[in-house]
């Protein structure tokens, strides 16, 4: 049995995101949710929201056991831009880019 949890849109980049995605996959929920806990960046507080979903959706609506329950599946894949414009010299303008992603979660025993 598998659930899933998906956020949308977050302002993080996909890379930053992978990057602690990497850590927790394939880990036992217990000890995931310790390693994000105690990481600094910023893509491990988001990271962990979606987890404690995926794990409140497998507990309320499946039934499973939290403390069988393993991270089987995390994507972390690249969004839209949200595009900005700054002043520039000769009155141009020059691009900033603020990248989002999508983060997808699945836990199962």
């Amino acid at each position: 049995m598998e659930t899933t949890a998906k956020l949308h849109g977050v302002r993080l980049s996909a890379q930053k995101g992978r990057l602690m995605a990497d850590q927790i996959r394939g880990l036992p929920v217990d000890r995931a949710l310790n390693v994000l806990q105690f990481s600094p960046q910023k893509s491990a507080r988001i990271i962990r929201k979606v987890l404690e979903s995926a794990i409140a959706n497998a507990e309320h609506n499946e039934g499973a056991d939290v403390d069988e329950l393993k991270v089987r599946r995390i994507l972390v894949e690249r969004g839209t831009f949200l595009r900005r414009f700054r002043a520039s010299a000769k009155g141009r303008a020059s691009r900033i880019m603020k990248p989002t992603c999508h983060v997808f979660v699945t836990v199962g025993d």
